[in-house]
């Protein structure tokens, strides 16, 4: 069942690594176990940090899902986190983009990550980031947590 208690911009850069224009999204719409939906309006600022060369090239998307997917791990920790959890993005795979680039798209963006599969270090997503009801870019993304544990022999 979805929980549609949302949280504000604050509420999200106060729970996510990403800081300053870095933190990308504007709300939470809607979340529960497996999923988290999100909006943004950080696409149509010309300051945006992604940008090059005056655009936003539509695989810029694939950070505003990587985030929806930190944003998710928060809201799964609740209130017991005090500082937010570092993920690691390992690979995309099967994103397809149907567009060129995000800056030219006037609507606000809607973007949604699913939980595939999750074990206590890795989750695999399932994310599409949409405008206006048309699909803009949608693919699969793995994330790696607690990276440190994974790497043998240091101590």
């Amino acid at each position: 069942m979805l929980n549609f208690a949302p949280r504000d911009h604050a509420w999200i850069a106060a729970h996510v690594p990403h800081q300053g224009s870095m933190c990308l999204l504007n709300s939470v719409l809607a979340w529960d176990q497996l999923k988290v939906q999100c909006d943004a309006i950080s696409h149509r600022d010309s300051t945006n940090p992604l940008r090059a060369h005056g655009r936003l090239g539509a695989v810029c998307g694939i950070e505003y899902a990587a985030q929806a997917m930190a944003l998710h791990g928060a809201l799964l920790a609740g209130p017991s986190l005090d500082t937010p959890r570092a993920g690691y993005l390992v690979s995309v795979r099967s994103t397809t983009l149907h567009v060129a680039r995000l800056d030219d798209i006037a609507a606000d963006l809607w973007i949604e990550a699913s939980c595939l599969t999750a074990s206590p270090n890795n989750i695999l997503y399932e994310f599409n980031v949409s405008a206006a009801g048309q699909l803009l870019l949608a693919g699969r993304a793995a994330v790696v947590l607690n990276a440190a544990a994974l790497t043998p022999g240091e101590s």
